[in-house]
């Protein structure tokens, strides 16, 4: 009887020591959340547009504010090893439900939104 309680403390001590063990490292899982944003998406965006074809063109909204309605928030962030490996934000403001301007880390380029 006292082998198998040796053997079985034994296997407890080493299953938690191996997080421990030099060259070893516990896994850490990707995490992506938010809505993904490319450059291109942002292109197809243009002033004037309503909310339909900016929804259609990005998706739903990540944030939308109930004090602030006419602003939309799409966030992405992407975490690999726990490691924080791409990050965007990109915030559109309506006003009468139609695209005016357009802000954050990836932005239409300036063609695109319709300015001059």
């Amino acid at each position: 009887m006292r082998k198998y309680n040796r053997l079985g403390v034994a296997i407890v001590l080493l299953a938690l020591s191996s997080c421990s063990l030099p060259g070893f490292k516990p896994y850490k899982i990707e995490v992506q959340q938010g809505n993904v944003v490319t450059q291109h998406m942002a292109s197809a965006l243009k002033l004037g547009m309503s909310k339909a074809d900016v929804r259609y063109a990005l998706g739903t909204p990540l944030l939308t504010d109930i004090f602030h309605h006419d602003r939309w928030d799409y966030i992405y962030f992407d975490e690999k090893g726990g490691r924080l490996t791409a990050r965007r934000r990109l915030t559109l403001y309506f006003k009468n439900g139609r695209l005016v301007r357009v802000a954050g880390d990836v932005v239409p380029s300036a063609q695109a939104a319709g300015a001059s």
